[in-house]
């Protein structure tokens, strides 16, 4: 099976946190996901967010040193070992291109959206803990 490493930001502004909507051109379509993506090189997990949340949806943030949830799932295409990290937003708002579409929502609300399996348990966390 092929292993595919990535990270997940779990980026807040003031008590919402951002969720990204899979395009269709994406492998999952339609689920909801922390964005990020795979690690690259010899990239740390925090350069891999910074770099793959400037790419995806252009903005600047700093991801925490600190992991927050580590998760690893089996889908059809490869085994995902997502790692999620707590990220303060530093500049930018939102522009898409990869995503469908992006929501700022409250804790409360994101058992509302469809999401990927691997970012389930990063969910459940978060209603636990809190940003």
């Amino acid at each position: 099976m092929k292993e595919i490493y990535v990270v997940g930001a779990i980026i807040k502004s003031q008590s919402k946190v951002l969720c990204a909507q899979r395009s269709d051109k994406m492998s999952l379509p339609g689920l909801w996901e922390f964005p990020g993506g795979k690690i690259e090189g010899e990239e740390t997990h925090q350069e891999a967010l910074k770099r793959e949340i400037n790419e995806e949806l252009k903005m600047d943030i700093r991801a925490s040193d600190q992991l927050f949830k580590k998760v690893t799932y089996d889908y059809d295409f490869g085994r995902v070992h997502l790692s999620a990290y707590r990220c303060e937003l530093i500049k930018g708002t939102p522009i898409l291109t990869e995503h469908q579409t992006v929501k700022w929502l409250e804790i409360d609300d994101l058992d509302k959206l469809s999401w990927a399996p691997a970012d389930i348990p990063i969910v459940d966390k978060l209603k636990k803990e809190g940003i």
